[in-house]
């Protein structure tokens, strides 16, 4: 199961395993028993004077198995075989049930503990799936630091009947003593803070206490962090404000034409870009959300940006870089059948569509590129394209027409996603060139029609193209004095990582030579 490097690699990191744990498994007479069995014998046999392994449990869920350290009161459980994306999550739980410290600021450590109630998570995921890591790794996180939390991370795959009892279609997706919690990638700060409502009003009065930048980043994409290492190389006052550090990055999987590295995933490429961003003297602020821009109100003042939790940031200069997020079809249907059947993410979600019938909508490179990964998990897949032909390249065509079990559809207006009022039961289009309309019965639709720049709330105080981008010249200035704007968000043509990054440090530049070159109030 485990090769003999990564069974290398493991035991180092076991040696830092200082507090014996217990591994409590229950098993059936399954495969899936037998493959958890031998995982947790070869984990136990890399540090047997540390790591107790007993197969009596008597859990309802089999296969699962159980973390605790001995003399302790922890509720932190597997079910699921964590490989995949979720092997580093077994190996964190591991290190830290066994006393390894977490790299966690102090503060998230004390609200944790600090936190009053009864939390029983259950965390349903897929081992391919990027964006459940975090989710299940904070979790597993308060349930060793508080025994208040209690925790089971479940693989939707391996528990299906689950999966369509709770008629979960997206991962991860997260209950609370069994309410609906929330879906989608979640930072731990995040997560603590829907438990302790007086987070928020604490986190906007710390804010607002703030001193003023020189520069103030708001967005943490490759455009936000590449203009926070410019910035704080001048040796000027650079703070980051970003929703999730790391931004759309978060949701791409493979990444080989960044130059110089030839291949990553965005997770990792995420947390290399904060990992650089924090090796200067940057002034961090995750989890915000801008609201507000309120623009200087004399040459050389202050820019003011108002956060959705009430706090104010302020600073000579601004550099906009909230980036873009997935387009919405916005046909009836979409939004009611959000997570219940409408998806955007064929890596994490699709495993959870096993073996039933999908369609994608768009024909460029990401929609063929999903549609490809889905046919190798789902019964079917139907891809449907309003151009009259398939607009990605065209090797990407070429395999996606080699599939036996793929439907295209090209100059077809999609024009409702049906559904039995719990989940999706179907997909309406009409053939562009005849007017003729067409159902098709499907359990999935996967949405790949591109990015929308995330302006809403810029809308009415500086200039934006047609399309809701940012206008920017070639040293990335807006419209107003000293807010300049860089990435996904702007009018720069085409949307690219290695081209986000370079507009980040083309913006950094230009807001240094904007305030050597301001008027100093009298």
């Amino acid at each position: 199961m485990l090769d003999d490097t990564l069974k290398t690699q493991l035991a180092a990191y076991l040696e830092r395993v200082t507090l014996p744990i217990e591994i409590v498994a229950s098993l059936g007479d399954d495969s899936n028993s037998v493959e958890m069995r031998e995982l947790l014998e070869t984990i136990q046999a890399l540090r047997s004077d540390k790591i107790t392994l007993k197969t009596d449990g008597t859990d309802a869920r089999k296969p699962s198995f159980s973390l605790n350290r001995l003399g302790a009161n922890m509720s932190l459980r597997f079910a699921a075989i964590p490989l995949g994306h979720e092997f580093t999550s077994l190996v964190l739980a591991l290190l830290w049930v066994g006393g390894h410290p977490p790299k966690v600021e102090p503060d998230v450590i004390e609200q944790i503990k600090n936190l009053e109630g009864d939390f029983n998570f259950e965390v349903y995921v897929s081992l391919s799936c990027h964006n459940c890591p975090d989710v299940v790794q904070a979790l597993n996180l308060m349930a060793v630091l508080n025994p208040k939390v209690k925790v089971v991370t479940i693989d939707g795959g391996l528990y299906q009947d689950e999966v369509n009892q709770r008629q979960i279609m997206a991962v991860p997706t997260i209950f609370l003593n069994g309410e609906v919690f929330g879906s989608g990638r979640m930072e731990i700060e995040e997560i603590i803070g829907k438990l302790d409502t007086g987070a928020a009003a604490r986190d906007a009065t710390k804010l607002s206490a703030k001193a003023p930048y020189d520069v103030l980043i708001v967005g943490g994409g490759p455009a936000g962090a590449a203009a926070a290492v410019y910035a704080a190389r001048k040796g000027i006052r650079t703070g980051v404000a970003a929703e999730r550090f790391g931004g759309q990055v978060n949701d791409t999987l493979g990444i080989e034409n960044f130059i110089s590295v030839l291949e990553t995933d965005g997770p990792k490429f995420a947390a290399a870009l904060e990992a650089h961003v924090r090796s200067y003297d940057v002034d961090i602020m995750n989890l915000q959300r801008a609201d507000k821009l309120i623009p200087a109100t004399q040459p050389g003042g202050l820019i003011e940006v108002q956060l959705a939790n009430g706090g104010s940031l302020k600073s000579k200069t601004v550099i906009l870089s909230t980036g873009a997020r997935w387009r919405n079809v916005n046909v009836p249907g979409e939004q009611q059948y959000k997570n219940h059947g409408v998806a955007y993410c064929p890596h994490c979600d699709g495993p959870l569509f096993k073996g039933k019938r999908v369609a994608v909508i768009g024909g460029g490179n990401s929609g063929v590129e999903a549609a490809i990964d889905l046919a190798g998990l789902v019964a079917h897949v139907t891809l449907i394209e309003f151009d009259t032909q398939l607009r990605a390249d065209a090797v990407l065509v070429n395999k996606l027409k080699s599939l036996p079990n793929v439907s295209i559809h090209t100059h077809a207006l999609t024009t409702e996603i049906t559904g039995d009022g719990q989940k999706v039961n179907g997909l309406s289009y009409t053939d562009r060139a005849t007017n003729e309309a067409h159902h098709i019965e499907l359990e999935g639709v996967f949405v790949q029609i591109g990015l929308v720049p995330n302006t809403e709330w810029l809308k009415g105080t500086l200039e934006l193209s047609k399309h809701g981008e940012i206008v920017v010249d070639a040293r990335g200035q807006t419209s107003l004095p000293g807010v300049f704007a860089a990435g996904d968000v702007t009018t720069v043509p085409f949307k690219q990582i290695i081209i986000a990054a370079g507009d980040g440090a083309k913006a950094a530049l230009g807001a240094f030579d904007h305030l050597i070159r301001a008027v100093v109030p009298a």
